[in-house]
């Protein structure tokens, strides 16, 4: 999360250059971090899934489901809707991390949901227009930090996912599992 008052101003695009860019980098990055992801779990037993080494640590269930949460949010933002507040969705950023595992889809179920997920917004994303990018941001509780559909993006696609894919990482380390 951005530090409080640390909110983006702006997000001028202004040319059809700089929108294929902001573009284009937006999907390398979401595409590398959906391959991480898949590869961060593809070596998982289904009770390793929901294994947490220290009371509340994010477990590879709950990183993925809190993640794939977000996609839908994301597309809705993409194709001009307003989408729900993602605050206390099930797997949200109020959710807690869940030993039991049937409060998880099982681990194939999770990753093909996932992957569909990731293709539904990396579709959105490249058929983004400008004028939606530029476009006032919908959901109010993140409108003075993330003025603008755009400005959301970079934090949403890179840095939340990075950051709990960072943490799956760590969860693998602390397992003895190899470095992916």
């Amino acid at each position: 999360m951005m530090p409080s008052g640390a909110g983006l101003t702006s997000f001028p695009l202004g040319t059809a250059l700089v929108h294929a860019l902001f573009i284009s980098s937006l999907t390398f990055d979401w595409n590398l971090n959906g391959d991480y992801a898949r590869k961060l779990v593809s070596d998982l037993s289904a009770v390793q899934m929901t294994h947490q080494p220290a009371p509340h640590t994010n477990h590879p269930a709950w990183i993925l489901s809190h993640l794939h949460a977000y996609h839908a949010v994301i597309v809705d933002l993409l194709t001009g809707k307003t989408p729900e507040d993602p605050l206390h969705h099930r797997h949200g950023m109020k959710s807690k991390p869940e030993a039991d595992p049937s409060h998880y889809l099982p681990r194939e179920a999770l990753l093909e949901s996932f992957a569909e997920g990731h293709a539904d917004v990396a579709k959105a994303l490249n058929a983004a227009e400008e004028a939606l990018l530029t476009s006032q941001m919908p959901l109010p509780r993140w409108r003075e930090r993330f003025p603008q559909v755009g400005s959301i993006l970079p934090y949403l696609m890179s840095r939340h996912e990075a950051l709990h894919l960072g943490q799956l990482s760590a969860w693998r380390r602390v397992q003895g599992l190899p470095s992916v």
